[in-house]
């Protein structure tokens, strides 16, 4: 069972934070050359995926969700005498 859920949009920004850093350090390291300019553009595209996939992954958790509640039809194990009241 998974800890928490899935959040696509995160790992997106994240990686391309993570990969900006590389990129950045491998400039400040002299192995090559990466331009001042260069988050911007990268930050921004990761920053519109994130939202694509989140709005993506909201849409798919909410019709699960719906599916869900609508095969639970049953009575709840409450009234079912099941159980001891109180």
């Amino acid at each position: 069972m998974l800890l928490h859920e899935f959040r696509p949009g995160r790992l997106v920004v994240g990686l391309a934070a993570l990969g900006l850093a590389g990129a950045y350090g491998g400039d400040l390291a002299g192995w090559w050359a990466v331009p001042w300019w260069l988050a911007v553009p990268v930050m921004c595209g990761a920053l519109g995926l994130a939202g694509l996939l989140t709005w993506v992954a909201y849409g798919l958790r909410r019709r699960s969700a719906r599916r869900r509640s609508a095969e639970s039809t049953g009575a709840p194990a409450s009234s079912s005498g099941s159980q001891a009241m109180r």
